[in-house]
């Protein structure tokens, strides 16, 4: 039974209208004023211009059948021409401002010019009397062809249509009655728009050609793309570049290209395909010659020329420039002078296709990807109306953005950018793997420095990408909409579009993909292994499995509660990508579990190879499932390898990783009772190359240190050796030390218990002295056990624990020292200090932990040291390296910045100064200044800046004393974003993600 609270909002959910990046205009009540599409069974008439532009009129059937699908009632479409006299008393009236129709309606009811010559823009009203015998019509109407269907498909949207519907078999939700009271968008605040078909094999190709051709004939075909179209469409988006390796757009089916202008989506071709011809598939096929213009230029103008005459029909944009045929640098004698007479050929092809004096009036964009931005530093010229395409760095980090008069241009900016990538340091196109937070930062800083005049992002496969892609075009048509604090509002609103579930479950779905990216971009899948996580400090890889498991439960709970016709959708949208990225993580972190229990004499080990084999097993049975949902609709979209990479390339098949197994009959060599602890990879007794550097004949038991501002508990295991079972006790001689068990008994045989974990922790209102040690005593005894060659029955294991109390100032605020470290999240300042209205401000669920901060706004200007907006973190010392009470010491302090490269330029390398109390500000550049033509060294190696998602600069402080200290952040350069600071005390511990942070006081 549903409760009051739930009752209410299925009642209010049936009354608005679930509109992203956009105010409100349609309802299912009427609240009096608003106009009825569809009321009391009845549907108000469409009516549109007959001599308006095609893809119009498509739209306007769209929203014929998107009404009839929403309420079960089809209106009336009327196409108007200057001769129709029979018109209903009422009408929607849709078309593109300079319409017969528009014009008709503009000048009867007197409307305003406002749209006049603008980009794709739109407006909607209830307006009286519009024309002769029509006594109130709602008018929407667009400055152009696109403003007109983007006014069209954001009614749908609000009515209950996704754009995904068919893309991701989203149900269209039901409603009796529709209402709209008018609504309005101006000039888009980016002009082109668009997504990248790339790497689509083996998914997007194999789907395609099981989809469309019923596996004969080029898989992207007109009824691959006209899905296609629609859906960018319906996201606002205006631009594609086609699927290349296995595609010709313009060859393998002729109907594409007049489709795409029918529809209204301009083309254009990726950053190695020049004057719309698909390299290397056409040139292989038509090409006559070296792809060198230095040795070949008459048949490679020849080959351009034709991609220029096929094109001119249709609205397109023209990549020029020239990289190597298959995605590659051209060849080492290729110079300035060559790819400037390249560029003028090209244009000179233009205004002859065109019959034009000035090319300059057919757009054009050069992209300056890897080694092409070089050419550009290095002093190559190009006309000044063609477009600046700059791009990231394949990891979603921009390399470099306008500057000086770079930003004067008339043909402006844009930025190329990635959801998936095949290159070094390894390819990713499984998951998704991209924070909404980061893609906001980057193209923020992107908008803000003025490129915006077109923004390309490489989608891979389309699927399963569908959330960042319509995030990616959404913010582009409208970057004003969403800022770093209401993303969340974006990811909310467009699950309750989605699902139409209630408010919480809402939340537990963006909750479920939060985490799911956040996982899956500290380190993409591709790149994650067994040993990625550490499985022995701060309980890194458990707290993973532990938020991945509660995810689980979540997802489960909501799928089971889902009218069967919605799982789909929410298969492919959530529960697939978390499901499958739990079931890699969880495999990875129990294969190196598997090894290091091996390495422990574990049985333990046994059980996690075979939980590793199922986990294995059960990655491919989810890919199954999304194959065989809706009578296998999306077969192989999922193909993609993900497992077993040997380096940058996709492996041919998924492998599991490399697991052991001990003797299931055989007790190991020191008895049947095996003792580990945390934080140590080795185990007690006998000899473990962990336990101490000698590795053999080493003290008998661990130390593990507690301290006032540590953990609160620490475990230690106890777990079989071998096949005997065995009872077990735990005794202390200190009241101090809390021990959750006792006693105990290991059964390994029949699929019993093979370890148990017990938790300790310290009263500290016992302890008087400021350190203590407490000495533990682990016995057993089992029927059979063996230590070296001696038989005993019973085993003794001594374990020590330290403890050391410590205590701040009751008048100190900040974080404390902890376990031999402090560690604090970049946006947990005591203090933000601006100067001149500019400021440290937080990104929320950014980065590998929890947020980021960066200098507001974002295209500021440099500081010098010392002289900038500052962040200040007071913490507190108990210890330091090689000091005491009475002697300073030293610490080293690890700042932990987001991959970012020197966009303003190769003169100006990012930077960002500390500060430690009153000493001089240590300015720091993390990343050294290299030409465009590479990337840093370490950048883009498998163990880099980008594969790990972060760059930690070390630096030491000397003669630090114990007590209170301020740590100062100091901007010098905007488009810093730091997340974390952590400070080694002498305890600090690898891990991967760094050290919880501390207590704060």
């Amino acid at each position: 039974m549903m409760g009051p609270l739930l009752l209410l909002w299925l009642a209010a959910f049936l009354t608005r209208a679930l509109a992203i990046g956009q105010a409100p205009c349609v309802a299912f009540t009427n609240p009096g004023s608003y106009f009825p599409f569809v009321a009391s069974g009845s549907a108000t008439p469409l009516l549109a211009s007959a001599d308006d532009d095609p893809g119009v009129l498509r739209t306007a059937r769209d929203l014929q059948n998107d009404i009839a699908n929403v309420t079960g009632v089809l209106p009336e479409l009327i196409l108007w021409d200057a001769s129709t006299t029979a018109l209903p008393s009422s009408a929607i009236i849709v078309g593109t401002y300079n319409s017969s129709l528009l014009n008709a309606v503009s000048k009867n009811a007197n409307l305003s010019s406002a749209l006049a010559g603008q980009w794709e823009a739109y407006d909607a009203s209830i307006v009286a009397a519009p024309l002769p015998g029509v006594q109130t019509a709602y008018v929407l109407r667009g400055s152009d062809r696109r403003g007109t269907i983007y006014g069209i498909y954001e009614h749908s949207e609000q009515m209950g249509v996704s754009p995904w519907y068919w893309w991701a078999d989203v149900p269209i939700k039901q409603h009796q009655e529709v209402y709209a009271s008018g609504c309005a968008h101006g000039v888009p605040s980016v002009q082109y728009r668009g997504i990248f078909l790339n790497d689509e094999q083996p998914a997007l190709e194999s789907w395609a050609q099981v989809t469309f051709t019923n596996g004969t004939g080029p898989p992207f075909n007109h009824y691959f793309y006209g899905h296609l179209f629609e859906l960018i469409l319906r996201l606002k988006g205006n631009i594609l570049w086609p699927a290349m390796w296995t595609g010709m757009f313009g060859v393998d089916d002729l109907e594409n290209q007049p489709l795409a202008n029918y529809y209204g989506v301009i083309m254009s071709t990726s950053h190695e395909e020049p004057m719309m011809r698909s390299t290397p598939n056409e040139w292989n096929a038509f090409g006559s010659g070296a792809w060198d213009f230095s040795t070949n230029a008459a048949n490679l103008t020849a080959f351009w020329t034709v991609g220029a005459e096929r094109s001119r029909p249709y609205e397109s944009l023209y990549s020029v420039g020239m990289r190597g045929n298959g995605d590659l640098p051209l060849g080492p004698a290729t110079n300035i002078a060559l790819l400037e007479t390249i560029i003028a050929t090209q244009r000179e092809i233009l205004s002859s296709v065109y019959d034009v004096s000035d090319p300059s009036v057919i757009p054009q964009a050069w992209c300056l990807y890897k080694e092409v931005e070089d050419y550009w530093d290095s002093g190559m010229t190009v006309p000044d109306d063609i477009t600046l395409l700059w791009a990231d760095d394949n990891y979603g980090n921009v390399r470099r953005l306008p500057t000086g008069n770079e930003t004067s241009r008339a043909g402006g900016a844009g930025m190329y950018y990635h959801f998936d990538y095949v290159g070094s340091p390894r390819d990713y196109k499984w998951i998704r793997s991209t924070q909404l937070a980061k893609v906001w930062e980057q193209m923020h800083l992107t908008y803000e420095r003025q490129a915006s005049r077109l923004w390309i992002v490489n989608v891979g496969d389309l699927k399963p990408y569908e959330q960042d892609t319509e995030f990616f075009l959404t913010y582009a048509y409208n970057v004003s909409r969403w800022d770093q604090y209401n993303l969340n509002d974006f990811s909310l609103a467009w699950a309750e579009r989605e699902f139409a579930l209630s408010p919480s479950q809402s939340q537990d779905i963006v909750d479920i993909i939060s985490n799911v990216t956040l996982f899956n971009a500290r380190r993409k899948p591709e790149l994650v292994n067994s040993t990625t996580y550490s499985l022995t400090n701060y309980g890194e890889a458990d707290a993973i499995l532990a938020t991945y498991a509660t995810l689980n439960a979540t997802s489960w709970a909501i799928w089971d509660q889902l009218d069967p016709a919605m799982q789909p959708a929410y298969f492919q949208l959530v529960h697939h990508p978390l499901q499958a990225s739990y079931t890699l993580q969880k495999m990875y972190i129990y294969a190196g579990l598997n090894n290091l229990y091996a390495s422990q004499a574990r049985l333990d080990t046994n059980w996690l190879n075979d939980e590793v084999v199922q986990l294995f097993e059960q990655d491919y049975s989810l890919e199954h499932q999304y194959h065989t949902l809706l009578d296998g609709k999306w077969q192989h979209i999922m193909d993609q390898t993900h497992m077993g990479y040997a380096y940058w390339q996709q492996p041919m098949q998924n492998t599991m990783p490399a697991v052991n197994r001990v003797p299931s009959q055989k007790t190991a060599l020191p008895g049947a009772m095996r003792i580990t602890i945390d934080g140590s990879l080795g185990a007690c007794p006998g000899d473990d190359q962990f336990d101490c550097a000698l590795g053999y004949s080493c003290p008998t038991g661990s130390l593990l240190p507690f301290d006032t501002y540590g953990p609160v508990q620490r475990w230690v295991d106890i777990s079989a050796g071998g096949p005997a079972t065995f009872n077990w006790t735990a005794s202390s001689n200190v009241s101090w030390l809390s021990i959750s068990q006792t006693s105990g008994t290991v059964t390994p045989a029949n699929g019993g218990n093979t370890t148990a974990r017990i938790w300790l922790s310290v009263d500290w209102s016992q302890l008087n002295t400021s350190a203590d040690y407490a000495q533990i005593n682990f016995t057993s005894a089992s029927a059979s056990q063996y230590l070296f060659k001696e038989a005993m029955a019973t085993q003794l294991v001594p374990f020590y624990v330290q403890a050391y109390k410590t205590a701040a100032p009751s008048n100190f605020t900040g974080f404390v020292e902890g376990d031999g470290y402090v560690a604090w999240d970049a946006a947990h300042a005591a203090r933000n200090n601006s100067v001149n209205d500019t400021y440290w401000g937080v990104i929320p669920n950014y980065g590998r932990n929890s947020t980021g901060v960066t200098p507001f706004p974002v295209a500021g200007n440099n500081f010098s040291v010392g002289a900038g907006p500052s962040l200040q973190y007071d913490f507190y010392l108990f210890n330091t390296l090689g000091g005491n009470s009475t002697q300073n010491g030293n610490i080293t302090l690890t700042a932990v910045m987001s991959p970012s490269l020197d966009n303003r330029g190769y003169t100006r390398p990012l930077g960002f100064a500390l500060q430690l109390d009153n000493s001089s500000a240590v300015p720091i550049y993390p990343v050294p200044i290299v030409s465009a033509a590479e990337q840093p060294p370490g950048w883009d190696t498998p163990d880099g800046w980008a594969a790990n998602s972060m760059i930690n600069t070390t630096i030491q402080f000397n003669g630090t004393a114990l007590g209170k200290h301020t740590l100062t952040l100091w901007q010098i350069e905007a488009a810093v974003v730091m997340q974390k600071f952590i400070i080694n005390t002498g305890g600090l511990r690898y891990s991967y993600l760094g050290p919880p942070e501390s207590a704060y006081l």
